[in-house]
């Protein structure tokens, strides 16, 4: 393992909830600084808060937790090649494993995971603990595009084709795609690249299962120029400063550890 190059953190934003301001310093989690907040670990210029809602001006007040000053984390931006099989959360209460579990022992700040795969599906996922970062990617105004290479259980033709790039209205949601383009076929089932410029819950599979096919492996592999590339399943890469502006440059960033999960 390497060690992660400091990068100076971006000063914090002003008047904030007290949970939220341990989340935005690279502490931990918004419910588990509730949780702290609720055990009375956790002091405000000295004297102990009880309230997460507490609104604070992260310039210039003091935060202690048991005893110990909090201070802003170095940010860091991650690109993790998550395995299938994993839930993105930092804890799950039915005992399945976790993203986490690819980060241990890497001495690292509190991230959290930039949007979501669930827990069938594998490839790129970002995560950091810079919250405006991971909002610049995840809001649709930003129009970075998300790639995805999707087996399907059936040997597309061109109708099938052409439903999908057509999406899908499921409910009251419409669901978009950017495009798809057949990238290789079998006897039985087939790869498609689909590519959406969205986030929503299950969208790939809820498009393809409108079009009349089911999904057996969705893999995510590029989020805008960010490339999965060869990197082994459970492995992170930290990104560089170039990485990390808008649209997302894709380089060879360094490998902190490449470990089969």
């Amino acid at each position: 393992m390497r060690l992660l190059r400091r990068r100076p953190a971006p000063a914090p934003t002003a008047s904030v909830s007290l949970a939220r301001a341990l989340s935005k310093l690279g502490y931990c989690s918004r419910t588990q600084a509730e949780k702290l907040v609720h055990e009375g670990r956790i002091a405000v210029d000295g004297r102990v808060a009880r309230h997460p809602e507490l609104r604070i001006d992260l310039r210039r007040a003091r935060l202690s937790v048991d005893g110990q000053t909090v201070s802003a984390a170095r940010r860091i931006y991650l690109m993790l090649n998550k395995p299938r099989g994993m839930v993105t959360t930092a804890s799950d209460p039915e005992g399945r494993q976790t993203v986490y579990a690819c980060l241990e022992g890497l001495n690292l700040p509190h991230l959290a995971p930039v949007g979501r795969l669930d827990m069938a599906s594998e490839g790129l996922l970002l995560m950091t603990n810079d919250t405006r970062w991971a909002q610049r990617i995840l809001d649709p105004a930003s129009g970075v595009d998300k790639t995805y290479h999707v087996q399907v259980d059936r040997v597309p033709d061109e109708a099938f084709m052409a439903r999908l790039r057509q999406g899908a209205v499921d409910g009251d949601e419409v669901l978009s795609i950017r495009s798809a383009a057949l990238l290789r076929s079998g006897e039985r089932n087939a790869w498609i690249e689909m590519v959406i410029d969205e986030g929503r819950n299950r969208q790939i599979r809820r498009i393809v299962e409108a079009a009349g096919a089911a999904v057996l492996r969705l893999v995510r592999v590029r989020i805008g120029e960010l490339v999965l590339g060869d990197l082994a399943k459970g492995a992170v890469r930290e990104l560089q400063a170039e990485d990390t502006a808008l649209p997302l440059a894709g380089h060879s960033p360094g490998e902190l550890r490449i470990r089969a999960v």
